[in-house]
């Protein structure tokens, strides 16, 4: 999801080819025929866990209710959607709230497309930056796989080399990665000396997530996507294209979505504050009340028509927690001044970290 680019801080340039961080920064969010920037929005090429069900606005929903009650029920209690896309999230967690606690909060949709036509709550802020000093919840949805990287290959000499591509998708090997990337890289992504091996140094993506933990007063930051481990990084990287629905090849011309996965890992590491922890999908939202399980068959005798719902919503629930699928994605959860064994007591931790 877009909403990146303010805090992605990934270099422009004008000339190809160019690394692909550059690349993708002006292909996603860069200039006016920009791929998030398209009135369609991410909805029209790729589906969320947003988009699959109002089950996950409504497990959202209640986790904002545990950090307001964490907080002590405060005057004021933020729900920032980090990446919103067009705020299809914002507004099913405002829908969801029990009216004590959606009376109190203040959204924030934070995104660089301009605000919806037709989205006049005025209880959500439309911005571009992450608000700073607000206390409550923070969410972002499949954002941090947008915050553009390089990405890295071993050349035939065994030398890790910045691949440069052209606005047509056409890749070349570059000079060898800059400092910063390859002290990550030898941290988190080390790269055995085997031509034709990737990586995607995360540094920028780690900037960005802490920058984001950073404007929280109090309360709980939770980063949701694709996500790998130091001790299972994919030997060819992870970059690719959507289009349409349709994974695609990646081509920077703002025709595409362009994604990688993100070491969800070295973001925790990164955080200015102590206590992250790492879940997947399938156990945060079973923690927060989504069963996949499929209602008793009485019930379609004593009331056919509850029946039906309950069996919709307990398919919904199965796709939102699918191995395989939605169910393996990151949980990143950052508490900040709050514990958090008591919003999630089910969370496991993720041993990988």
């Amino acid at each position: 999801m877009s909403g990146a680019g303010e805090m992605s801080g990934a270099g422009g340039g004008s000339g190809w080819p160019r690394g692909w961080r550059a690349a993708a920064e002006d292909a996603l969010y860069g200039r006016s025929d920009s791929f998030y920037l398209r009135p369609e929005g991410p909805a029209g090429h790729f589906r969320t866990s947003v988009h699959a069900s109002p089950l996950f606005a409504d497990a959202v929903a209640r986790l904002l209710c545990r950090v307001d009650a964490a907080l002590g029920a405060p005057a004021e209690l933020a729900f920032v959607d980090v990446g919103a896309g067009r705020g299809e999230l914002t507004v099913g967690v405002l829908n969801a709230l029990p009216a004590r606690v959606a009376a109190r909060v203040r959204a924030y949709a934070v995104e660089l497309a301009p605000r919806p036509q037709g989205l006049d709550d005025p209880r959500i802020e439309w911005t571009a930056r992450v608000p700073q000093g607000v206390s409550g919840l923070l969410f972002a949805n499949e954002w941090l796989d947008n915050v553009p990287v390089d990405v890295v290959e071993v050349d035939p000499q065994g030398t890790a080399r910045l691949v440069l591509v052209d606005e047509d998708g056409v890749e070349t090997l570059g000079p060898e990665p800059s400092a910063a990337d390859a002290r990550w890289l030898e941290r988190w992504w080390p790269l055995a000396a085997e031509p034709g091996l990737r990586a995607e140094p995360g540094g920028p993506r780690d900037a960005a997530w802490a920058t984001a933990v950073g404007c929280l007063e109090r309360g709980l930051a939770v980063a949701v996507d694709y996500r790998h481990t130091r001790g299972a990084r994919p030997e060819f990287g992870t970059l690719t294209g959507f289009r349409e629905g349709r994974e695609c090849r990646p081509v920077p011309d703002g025709s595409c979505d362009l994604t990688a996965h993100v070491a969800l890992d070295a973001c925790a590491d990164a955080s200015p504050l102590p206590g992250a922890e790492l879940t997947d999908q399938r156990t945060a939202l079973t923690a927060l009340g989504v069963s996949g399980g499929r209602p008793p068959l009485s019930l379609a005798s004593t009331d056919p028509t509850a029946y039906v719902r309950a069996l919709a919503h307990a398919g919904e629930a199965a796709e939102l927690t699918a191995q395989g699928g939605l169910g393996d994605f990151g949980w990143l959860l950052q508490p900040v001044g709050m514990p958090l064994r008591d919003l999630l007591v089910d969370v496991a931790y993720d041993e990988e970290q």
